[in-house]
């Protein structure tokens, strides 16, 4: 029997807003649901695997594979010298093949995948209020001022572009909550629901920077 082709679901939000530890709950729930792993020019981390936390690849590299079109998307987070992109062989074959695959960047890279796959489903997370981004920001304590300005300005940025997604899932400190919003509306869209009978998916036991513009945590 053919199967049918699967989708993409597209997942962004301002920094501090708590994007990957509602994805990283998803993943854990939803078999189905496949990570996108993202190609970077930074060297690893401490404990990052090459393929599973980031497809980890030289400067020239990654610009050959760009010229040629080898990327849905990608992006220099805030000006560095790092690049960061989504593969399309992370994503084409796997959605021929069925899946469902599910990507972490930012507002820029969503519209950049809506001109291939216009069809992807795309959901922004949002505090109920911007001043929650800087109590977050401020509790971590990881940050300069100059830092939280920059990403606090991204933010503001990026939250005035929250239009351009289909589903907007607020999450004021109750995870749990956002989640199950995300769930509904992924069932809803036609995601699977089955046991968590699946093989293990591989994923990073460290924090992603992902490639969106707030960096590091999210």
């Amino acid at each position: 029997m053919a199967h049918l082709p699967g989708k993409l679901v597209v997942i962004s939000g301002p920094s501090g807003v708590g994007k990957t530890t509602i994805l990283r709950r998803l993943l854990a729930d939803l078999p189905h649901l496949i990570p996108s792993v993202s190609a970077t020019t930074r060297p690893p981390r401490v404990g990052e695997r090459n393929g599973v936390d980031y497809h980890f690849v030289a400067a020239e590299e990654f610009e050959r594979r760009r010229a040629n079109g080898d990327f849905l998307e990608c992006c220099q987070v805030y000006g560095r010298q790092h690049w960061y992109g989504t593969l399309v062989d992370e994503v084409a074959p796997r959605m021929a093949s069925g899946e469902w695959v599910v990507l972490e960047i930012d507002v820029e890279g969503t519209l950049s995948i809506l001109g291939r796959y216009p069809e992807a489903i795309t959901i922004f997370v949002e505090p109920s209020h911007p001043d929650q981004l800087l109590e977050r920001l401020r509790g971590r304590g990881t940050e300069s001022p100059e830092a939280m300005a920059r990403r606090l300005e991204v933010a503001r940025r990026e939250l005035l572009q929250s239009h351009h997604y289909q589903h907007r899932v607020v999450n004021d400190d109750d995870i749990a909550a956002a989640v199950a919003a995300i769930e509904k509306i992924l069932f809803d869209a036609g995601l699977p629901h089955a046991p968590a009978t699946a093989q293990p998916k591989q994923q990073s036991t460290t924090d992603h920077d992902k490639h969106t513009p707030s960096g590091a945590q999210t």
